[in-house]
């Protein structure tokens, strides 16, 4: 086979806008197991939107937007449903900002031959297929964006505000639906606490092995002490997780640093994770939102569990709430002007 042969159908993003699935959802507050708590989730999702005094921070870790769900968290950007997003970088770079230079995801199988996929520099994450030669011109795109800028010490939000930047500067996203550029247009900040762990990773390492002297670097520090200053400026704060890793640790321990700078700041009023991940072997990706309370992170009157595959439910929660329409009457916060 050829890479054309592998390389044929592309992955489609759900579109929540054209599925209302109130009544499928509300009708699931009267089953069991994990309906019941899709259906608590999803109202407690419609819970902080409606919160007049919260800000909602949205945390993304696994492979979602290669599997189909990029249109979703677009949607809750460009509808004013999340305020300022924590993600890992394969999502922002190797994938929005992908998508949005023109590249594609592609349907594939995980009974391929993967000795022939990288032949043919065909990337494979479980049933999609990426073309590496593509990942490469991201990852010297980067390189270039990182060329371009002055050289010190930056947080990931504010390179990711200069990713946006650099698509508008280039005729906009090839795309109409991507993350960072939505996000640029609409103030919300987004970080990416391990921002070498993506192509931006590879596009760094090109550009200081250029200039060894004086050159961009990351700086997580400032990651930490911008996401705190957020909460800081919160009256309350609520957050919706998708799948766990180091976005949700980081989102979690804005409130021990805030109580740190200030005491008595509250946890965070409500909170909602998507996992799949077992919480027996006390990983950070499965633990609780009850275990969080113990360490001073999260209310336990507005926390819900669903151990649920991501690209199941967050069309399901996110859907509800997008198509409740409260968010037509909700505040704009502009979290990128804190930083100005």
């Amino acid at each position: 086979m050829t890479k054309s042969d592998y390389l044929k159908k592309t992955i489609e993003h759900i579109d929540i806008k054209k599925h209302n699935v109130i009544e499928l959802v509300d009708a699931m507050e009267n089953m069991a197991f994990s309906a019941r708590d899709l259906n608590r989730a999803a109202k407690i999702f419609d819970r902080m939107i409606t919160d007049k005094e919260t800000t909602i921070i949205l945390t993304l870790a696994g492979s979602i937007f290669s599997a189909g769900l990029k249109k979703v968290v677009f949607d809750l950007v460009n509808n004013n449903m999340v305020d300022a997003i924590v993600s890992t970088g394969a999502l922002m770079v190797d994938q929005d900002f992908f998508e949005a230079l023109g590249f594609k995801h592609y349907i594939g199988s995980r009974y391929a031959d993967d000795n022939e996929l990288r032949e043919l520099h065909i990337d494979r994450i479980y049933d999609t297929f990426i073309d590496e030669d593509e990942l490469r011109i991201c990852d010297d795109t980067t390189a270039a964006i990182f060329d371009s800028l002055d050289p010190r010490p930056y947080s990931s939000r504010e390179l990711l505000w200069h990713f946006g930047k650099y698509l508008e500067d280039n005729g906009g996203p090839k795309v109409d639906d991507s993350v960072i550029y939505a996000a640029y247009k609409n103030n919300v900040p987004i970080f990416v606490p391990a921002f070498s762990d993506c192509s931006a990773g590879f596009g760094i390492v090109m550009h200081q092995t250029n200039h060894p002297e004086k050159h961009v670097s990351f700086d997580s520090g400032k990651d930490f002490l911008e996401l705190t200053k957020i909460k800081l400026e919160s009256k309350e704060t609520g957050i919706f997780m998708v799948s766990g890793g180091v976005p949700k640790n980081f989102t979690q321990d804005i409130v021990v640093a805030a109580d740190i700078l200030r005491e008595n700041v509250p946890m965070h009023k409500y909170a909602v994770q998507i996992t799949v991940a077992d919480v027996r072997d006390g990983a950070l990706s499965s633990s609780t939102l009850r275990e969080a309370s113990s360490w001073g992170k999260v209310e336990t009157t507005f926390e819900q569990m669903v151990y649920s595959e991501a690209t199941l439910a967050l069309p399901l929660i996110a859907g509800y709430a997008y198509h409740k329409m409260n968010w037509e009457k909700r505040k704009k916060r502009n979290l990128n002007e804190l930083f100005l």
